[in-house]
């Protein structure tokens, strides 16, 4: 058994988005909960066994899984498919290091231009660089195709184009067109009316 513990409108929203995409709405089970949220609203939900009360969290055969990154790798392997994922060969390294820089570098660095911290100098910066390094990375890679992987749209665009999608004035020119083509996905679509019904009055 498979369970995805999701909240709406959170980081949970794009491995929703995988899960459609992958096929997989059949086989993995939607719990929604609660999350403590950044303008003081929601709370932690005991029905959550994730250990920080956060979302997403993946269990499956009753071993849990946390982090976008690893759960959204690990629902590729589960329904390979749906070629969302590359299973083998040398592009597998570099379809992981998008997945592992997404958490490791692209968030962060964004989080740390909008708190303050990471400037030039830090040890933080010198650890993960800043946004302007980020975005270098992104543009070098978007000019090759019109995805991460160039010709193939995997969960890799589903996850780092997450940062723009909730920090829209913050994407570039050059990378406007690949994060429409996330949101207008049909299965990116389909997760955000999902929330929207989780999120109405009953």
């Amino acid at each position: 058994m498979i369970t995805l513990y999701h909240s709406p409108v959170s980081r949970a929203t794009r491995v929703l988005a995988l899960v459609h995409a992958l096929g997989a709405l059949d086989k993995v089970e939607l719990k929604p909960v609660t999350i403590p949220r950044m303008d003081g609203s929601g709370d932690r939900d005991p029905s959550n066994p994730h250990p920080d009360g956060k979302v997403p969290l993946l269990v499956e055969d009753g071993v849990a899984a946390w982090e976008s990154g690893a759960i959204m790798l690990r629902l590729t392997e589960l329904f390979p498919d749906a070629g969302l994922g590359v299973e083998s060969g040398p592009r597998r390294g570099r379809f992981l290091g998008w997945m592992h820089w997404y958490g490791s570098v692209f968030e962060p660095a964004y989080l740390n231009m909008v708190d303050g911290t990471g400037a030039p100098g830090t040890a933080m910066h010198a650890a993960i660089r800043g946004v302007p390094e980020a975005v270098e990375r992104l543009r070098v890679a978007l000019s090759d195709g019109p995805w991460l992987m160039g010709e193939q749209m995997t969960a890799a665009d589903f996850l780092v184009a997450s940062t723009y999608i909730w920090f829209p004035d913050a994407t570039p020119d050059f990378a406007k067109d690949w994060v429409a083509r996330v949101t207008d996905h049909p299965s990116y679509r389909w997760a955000v009316a999902r929330d929207e019904e989780l999120m109405a009055p009953a």
